[in-house]
């Protein structure tokens, strides 16, 4: 039997996810300076997963470079 199309996952997760796993966690306690080597793994401090909300690209219309540019690059070449 084969998988509806809107079931498929094409690159993953793309998404944030909410929960960190234990090894993540620890990642960033270390990177903060709260979380020492030989502490234990079990109730870990709390760490914030910063959720990012990515901007849609404007998009730009292509310009003629101004004349001022080519006198510019004119005069280097002699």
């Amino acid at each position: 039997m084969t998988m509806d199309k809107s079931l498929r996952i094409r690159t993953g997760l793309v998404r944030s996810r909410s929960v960190l796993t234990r090894a993540e966690r620890i990642q960033r306690l270390n990177a903060a300076d709260r979380w020492v080597e030989g502490d234990s793994p079990f109730g870990l401090d709390k760490v914030r997963v910063y959720k990012l909300a990515l901007k849609k690209k404007k998009k730009k219309k292509e310009e003629e470079p101004e004349a001022g540019a080519e006198a510019e690059t004119a005069d280097k070449g002699e």
